[in-house]
C-alpha cells in the first residue's frame, strides 16, 4: 500500500534531538512534496498551533552537528535559515494547516511510523526487563548466555566516519632539497 511505502521513508528520517523523536521541516517537506521555505511559512503563520513540545528551532551547535553527520545538508541548502524539528504532535498538527490531499496521506503514514517506532521501543524494553528477571532467577549459571543475549540486543555500532581531508599516499620518502653553495659575483677590480 502506498502509505506503507511512505510510513517507511518516514520512519527513516525520525531524529532524536533534545530526548524527543523528532521529524525535521526539510524532510518534511520532502515528504509532503512542497518547499522547505512554504512549509516554514505555513507553521510561521500558525505559530500559536505549535507550542515548543509540538515543534522547536535547532540552534547553531545542535545544526553544525547534523550537517556535520550528513544528517542535513548545509544551511545554504536550507536557505541560511535554521531547521525545525517537530514532534509527533507537531506533525499531527501540520494537517491543519497543510490541507492537501498528499499531506492527508503523508500525515497518516507518519503517525504509522511513530506508532511502529514505539512499539518497537517497548517489545524492545519488555524483552530486557525479562531477560533481568531471568538472570536474577539463575544468576551465575547462565551469565555467559545472558551477556550474549545482551550484546544482540544492542543496536549495531555506527560506521566508521572517513577521514575529512586531504591525504597523500605515497612511499614514505623524505622531501629534500640539496642547498647550492651560493654564487659569489665576481668584481672586475
Amino acid at each position: 500500500m502506498k502509505t506503507d511505502a511512505l510510513a517507511l521513508q518516514a520512519e527513516r528520517r525520525i531524529l532524536s534531538l533534545r530526548k524527543q523523536r523528532v521529524i525535521l521541516d526539510y524532510d518534511l517537506a520532502t515528504l509532503y512534496r512542497v518547499e522547505t521555505r512554504a512549509l516554514k511559512q505555513a507553521v510561521r503563520r500558525n505559530l500559536d498551533r505549535f507550542p515548543e513540545d509540538f515543534m522547536f528551532e535547532l540552534t547553531g551547535e545542535e545544526t553544525a552537528a547534523l550537517v556535520s553527520q550528513n544528517v542535513i545538508p548545509g544551511l545554504g541548502k536550507l536557505g541560511g535559515a535554521s531547521p525545525m524539528a517537530f514532534t509527533e504532535q507537531g506533525v499531527a498538527m501540520l494537517s491543519s494547516v497543510l490541507r492537501s490531499p498528499r499531506a492527508v496521506q503523508v500525515n497518516i503514514a507518519i503517525m504509522r511510523a511513530f506508532v511502529r517506532l514505539r512499539e518497537m521501543l517497548l517489545s524492545n524494553a519488555d524483552l530486557a526487563r525479562k531477560l533481568s528477571e531471568l538472570e536474577a532467577k539463575y544468576d551465575s549459571q547462565f551469565k555467559v548466555v545472558f551477556e550474549a543475549i545482551r550484546q544482540l540486543m544492542a543496536p549495531p555500532p555506527s560506521p566508521p566516519k572517513p577521514e575529512i581531508g586531504f591525504h597523500v599516499k605515497e612511499d614514505a620518502v623524505p622531501y629534500r632539497v640539496k642547498r647550492q653553495p651560493a654564487l659569489v659575483p665576481r668584481h672586475a677590480s
